[in-house]
């Protein structure tokens, strides 16, 4: 049975993406935690090769803030910011090819033991819903009236789940939670400017895997989009975004099922780019 590895943010690092699949076993296959570009020296370039890696069969790819972000921009619905490294996607001979492969990509993957998101999960969702409310963005993106999804992706609010929840509404909360998140108090009230570590969240909000009665408590948890983490294993989580934009290292970890085993599993790790303005 081949190796399976979760791999966190890549952010358009195409060079470190190349490095990393080159020290990956042959056999192996790939879960990539979402921001595949963006920020990095080489959005193009890495988002050619995810697709030719999941159009071969050894890889899949989670859709992340950034990976929609660049929709957005696509769509007309956003413009580039100073920091974007977008543009070469926008001017490529393929980028409706591009464009219409990302847009394909899940919002989340799950085998029924373990979950793979790009930031996090709310509390009041097991796994069964974190699943269903994932498939719920995953067929508005796929839409023909996608565009119209995009333009009404954007905001904080509501910063809370509720199963009543209907429209665009229901869709911008499970978009923020699943690509966004990294705070929220023990109710499910999200929070989206804090970036820094574990202990420095706005007072009443702790990190999202922290909500002591939190319905994934028993699933095995791998996510990236949080940096200042760096490699984060913690019972039944795992954070695989090292920094490799940010001049830390592009992060590999083999899939387990359980908590016990991914205490041991192998890590890979290449260095990752020396951004000009790197923290």
């Amino acid at each position: 049975m081949s190796k399976i590895y979760a791999v966190g943010d890549i952010q358009g690092c195409a060079p470190s993406l190349k490095a990393l699949v080159k020290k990956l076993p042959k056999q192996s296959k790939m879960i990539f935690l979402g921001d595949l570009v963006n920020r990095g020296p080489n959005s193009l370039g890495a988002l050619r090769q995810l697709k030719a890696l999941q159009e071969s069969g050894r890889a899949e790819c989670i859709l992340g803030n950034h990976d929609l972000h660049l929709l957005a921009i696509d769509a007309g619905i956003r413009k580039t910011k100073s920091l974007d490294t977008v543009e070469a996607i926008l001017k490529a001979p393929d980028r409706r090819e591009l464009i219409n492969w990302v847009r394909k990509r899940p919002m989340a993957l799950s085998n029924g033991k373990l979950l793979a998101v790009h930031a996090g999960v709310l509390p009041q969702w097991d796994l069964q819903q974190a699943i269903e409310c994932a498939q719920e963005v995953e067929k508005a993106l796929r839409s023909k009236s996608y565009k119209e999804f995009l333009g009404n992706m954007y905001g904080n609010t509501p910063n809370k789940w509720s199963n009543s929840l209907k429209g665009y509404e229901r869709l911008r909360v499970i978009t923020n939670a699943l690509t966004r998140m990294r705070f929220c108090t023990p109710g499910g009230q999200m929070e989206f400017e804090s970036k820094e570590g574990l202990e420095n969240g706005p007072k009443g909000y702790i990190p999202w895997f922290k909500v002591p009665m939190r319905k994934t408590r028993d699933t095995l948890i791998y996510f990236g989009h949080w940096s200042t983490l760096g490699l984060l294993r913690q019972h039944n989580v795992v954070g695989l975004d090292t920094g490799c934009v940010w001049g830390g290292k592009l992060t590999a970890m083999q899939i387990s099922d359980n908590n016990k085993d991914m205490k041991k599993s192998e890590i890979i790790q290449v260095d990752g780019y020396d951004h000009p303005l790197r923290m």
